[in-house]
């Protein structure tokens, strides 16, 4: 699959789409405007690959939709070299934002198939993440922390602790919380032992899975 001038006005238009649902981050819509994101989706489903939807990448998982994306990354807040922790690789779209922020990612995926996949499709496509794990992300990554910000792309039961340790002061956890139904949840790190929490709305998330396949 190419990226031609009619996928460009596709993401232009998506980015219009995610500024009028109150994305205001300017360096955030410029990301979506700049990945292609057909190119992370199995190419049958391209001629939606623009639509504000979440859609199946296998192993029971789920790209995420542009709008949950956008609003996770502009919470996060990222400036240029940010280390960055993902947990939940999947296609690897977020990772691609989140580089085109210029930050530096470290991102983990549990689910061996995704992982192969993703990992070869990054080398592809020339994005560098500074690591790509295969683990369990309920544990963190704690020989790279402390991070500027961590960001789950899977909805969590509950708020691992590791993920809340390895935050630098003044750093920022975005986490999806809840079973069925996820309240996207922002815990900014105020001193070593204080965090402050912010509740931010419903999603729906494939679940974060403990202990890798």
């Amino acid at each position: 699959m190419k990226d031609t001038l009619k996928h460009r006005g596709m993401r232009n238009k998506l980015a219009d789409i995610l500024s009028e649902k109150g994305i205001v981050d300017n360096s955030v819509l410029e990301a979506i405007r700049a990945v292609p994101r057909h190119l992370f989706l199995d190419s049958s489903f391209e001629d939606h690959a623009y639509q504000d939807k979440a859609f199946p990448i296998g192993a029971d998982q789920t790209i995420s939709q542009p709008y949950t994306v956008a609003f996770q990354s502009e919470l996060l807040q990222v400036e240029p070299n940010h280390k960055i922790l993902e947990i939940g690789t999947g296609s690897g779209y977020q990772t691609a934002v989140l580089l085109k922020l210029k930050a530096r990612v470290y991102t983990i995926e549990r689910q061996l198939e995704l992982f192969k996949k993703t990992n070869l499709f990054f080398k592809k496509m020339g994005y560098r993440p500074k690591k790509v794990i295969f683990g369990d992300g309920y544990k963190g990554l704690p020989e790279e922390a402390p991070f500027d910000s961590i960001i789950v792309t899977a909805g969590a039961p509950f708020v691992p602790n590791p993920l809340l340790a390895q935050l630098k002061v003044g750093g920022r956890l975005v986490i999806p919380v809840g079973t069925d139904e996820q309240v996207m949840t922002l815990f900014v790190r105020k001193s070593a032992k204080e965090f402050e929490k912010k509740e931010l709305g419903s999603f729906r998330f494939v679940p974060l899975l403990e202990d890798k396949n």
